[in-house]
């Protein structure tokens, strides 16, 4: 698809049409609001204003809803920041150097980077669809089940490395979200597994409802057994802006995980969790000090977030180019353009140029403006930190409970959600990574799936790792990056013996 500058610049002034500017402005601050939210996400809120978009131009429609999307990535971050909660699942990568930054007081330089990190991700993303969308979504089709599974198992066994020193507790934590991602009907065989007879867990256990309890309902319960430690505490919000310094070390994060970002969202069903996830990874491998990271390094929260923002615009070009939603949150908005009477596939960029875009200039209008409401926002957030914890911590619980009573509306949530905090606080308490797990119960089904369906397709395992370039591509990335730590730890004894 080469880039038609007439059409482009049609899109842009359409784009600039102020009631076009309108609904990119009010989606983006919906988006931010709702990602604040636990158990919400990006996709619940565009699945509720989908009557609002009934009768609008399929064109701001589209707007609209894109600007809902991305918005979440940058509001499931404050919360990360604030409280160790993520909003959804693209934020969790946040909590592991966002919230130690919270911790020591530098919570309105956190709040900043990762608004600013966004927008280089979100920059780099829209410059990446508007020179690659169709070569991109050409590669995509090259994904099968056997391709899929590799890339899981190599996301998951780069989660593994980063616990260094304790890669045992690791795979543990990993085996057990595997464990219970297997929970619900099969759905090769129709058959129930671990349910124990309860309804409710045929459809498996929402690794929402999972994340909220490790991350909300544990922090809450590990906080107050040292409720007196943490009254003593002084809470400072620090500087807003950054230094110099912050910006070296992150510049080059936040302008190699974007693109990373963007890869990963055109993969459809890949998503930013996976994308923030492996980005963390790969930036923690890359720093010359691994060790800093999960302890408030400003470079840990930078790349997960420019990542997660690039990958809400990169899982764009499966839906627009091949009418696949890359996507939850872009499945909801394939319905939705349908019923508008608006055909996403390979014909969109011949039929509807303009659609096309005048969202992508929208996108680009409207990251400028949440970094905007975010950074101005950030005295009014940061100010959370200021709550005794008597308000705060019911808070938390019940934005908790009401968040995950909104994914299926069912008391038994409420029972796997106190389960999972305890888990949460064991966790804590043992020292076990919680990354692993969550990435483990997020990919956990889709990997068996994938992993299943290539078995019979390929007879065995071994033609399974050898089916394609990009499958021996996936190996070798999975066997380096479980070497990886293994290798580093060689060289640094060998150092500290010659010097």
């Amino acid at each position: 698809m080469g880039v038609d500058f007439q059409s482009f610049m049609e899109g842009l002034t359409t784009a600039l049409q102020p009631m076009n500017l309108l609904w990119v402005l009010i989606g983006g601050f919906l988006g931010t609001v709702v990602g604040m939210l636990p158990g919400l996400g990006p996709a619940t809120a565009v699945a509720v204003l989908i009557p609002i978009t009934f009768g609008m131009d399929p064109t701001s429609a589209l707007v609209l809803m894109a600007a809902i999307y991305y918005g979440a990535m940058y509001g499931g971050s404050r919360s990360s920041i604030l409280l160790n909660t993520p909003g959804d699942g693209s934020a969790i990568a946040a909590t592991f150097d966002g919230y130690p930054m919270s911790q020591k007081g530098e919570a309105g330089k956190a709040l900043t980077i990762s608004a600013i990190a966004s927008l280089i991700g979100g920059t780099i993303a829209i410059i990446g669809f508007i020179l690659l969308a169709k070569p991109l979504a050409s590669f995509a089709l090259n994904f099968g089940p056997a391709e899929y599974f590799l890339l899981f198992v190599f996301t998951l066994s780069a989660i593994v490395s980063l616990s260094r020193g304790n890669m045992v507790k690791g795979f543990i934590s990993m085996s057990i979200g595997l464990l219970l991602s297997t929970i619900g009907i099969d759905l090769q065989t129709g058959v129930h597994r671990f349910t124990f007879d309860v309804p409710q867990l045929s459809e498996g256990i929402d690794f929402l409802v999972v994340i909220i309890g490790i991350y909300a309902v544990g922090e809450v319960l590990y906080n107050l057994i040292n409720i007196d430690k943490i009254k003593k505490q002084k809470s400072k919000v620090g500087k807003k802006g950054i230094s110099k310094d912050d910006w070296n070390q992150t510049k080059w994060p936040m302008l190699r995980q974007g693109p990373i970002g963007f890869v990963i969202g055109v993969l459809p069903g890949a998503g930013g969790s996976i994308a923030a996830m492996l980005s963390y990874t790969t930036e923690q491998q890359l720093s010359k000090h691994p060790e800093k990271f999960g302890k408030g390094a400003i470079e840990g929260l930078a790349a997960p977030e420019s990542s997660n923002n690039a990958a809400s615009v990169g899982t764009f070009i499966p839906l627009l180019t091949m009418g696949i939603p890359g996507s939850g949150t872009t499945a909801v908005i394939l319905g939705a353009l349908i019923m508008l009477g608006l055909q996403p596939g390979p014909l969109l960029f011949e039929n509807n140029p303009e659609t096309v875009w005048t969202l992508v200039n929208s996108m680009f209008i409207g990251n400028l403006f949440l970094v905007l409401i975010n950074i101005l926002l950030i005295g009014l957030l940061v100010k959370i930190l200021d709550t005794p914890p008597k308000i705060l911590y019911p808070l938390i619980l019940v934005l908790a409970f009401i968040g995950t009573y909104t994914l299926s509306y069912s008391i038994i949530d409420f029972y796997i959600l106190v389960i999972f905090g305890l888990i949460g606080v064991m966790m804590k308490l043992l020292k076990f990574p919680i990354a692993p797990l969550i990435l483990a119960v997020i990919v956990g089904a889709d990997m068996e799936q994938n992993f299943r369906k290539s078995v019979v397709s390929y007879d065995n395992v071994f033609n399974v790792l050898v089916a394609s370039p990009i499958t021996i591509f996936l190996v070798v990335m999975t066997i380096l990056s479980i070497c990886y730590p293994f290798v580093i730890s060689w060289i640094q004894k060998r150092k500290n013996k010659n010097a």
